[in-house]
């Protein structure tokens, strides 16, 4: 399960990928007040976004975020990995934050491959799965 955290990341994400035809900076506080997110909060997320180079801002009354890559480059295993850590749901699977589970035998353990299964389908989809085609999908939804 994504924490709250990151589902306003990926939707911060996305309002500044739509209106980024009008090549202007996204002020933190439009981004709340259309996407229904604490202020605070989202301040802290876009920071961890900005320190993780996916945006920039700028200070001041024309200020704001612009994405620092192409919305079709942003998938979201990189968002996901950025917010919340390791996509595995065990420790002992994940590709990037490995960790041996306590008292396990890995040679034996019968859990590991189904996670790695798991792992693997989830992978596949949230790396295919990018800021411009959930943003082509809600477009096709006219929400």
């Amino acid at each position: 399960m994504i924490s709250n955290k990151c589902k306003y990341a990926i939707r911060a994400l996305q309002y500044i990928a739509l209106q980024k035809e009008e090549n202007r900076s996204i002020m933190s506080k439009e981004i709340a007040e259309k996407n229904s997110i604490p202020k605070k909060f989202l301040e802290s997320i876009l920071h961890t976004l900005k320190t993780n180079k996916l945006l920039s801002s700028k200070r001041g009354s024309s200020g704001g975020y612009k994405l620092l890559k192409d919305p079709s480059e942003i998938t979201l295993t990189e968002v996901i990995r950025i917010i919340d850590g390791p996509i595995a749901l065990l420790p002992c699977v994940s590709l990037n934050y490995y960790q041996s589970c306590d008292g396990c035998d890995e040679q034996c353990c019968t859990i590991k491959g189904v996670f790695e299964a798991i792992r693997d389908q989830t992978l596949e989809v949230l790396s295919k799965t990018t800021i411009a085609s959930m943003n082509e999908k809600w477009k096709e939804l006219k929400c």
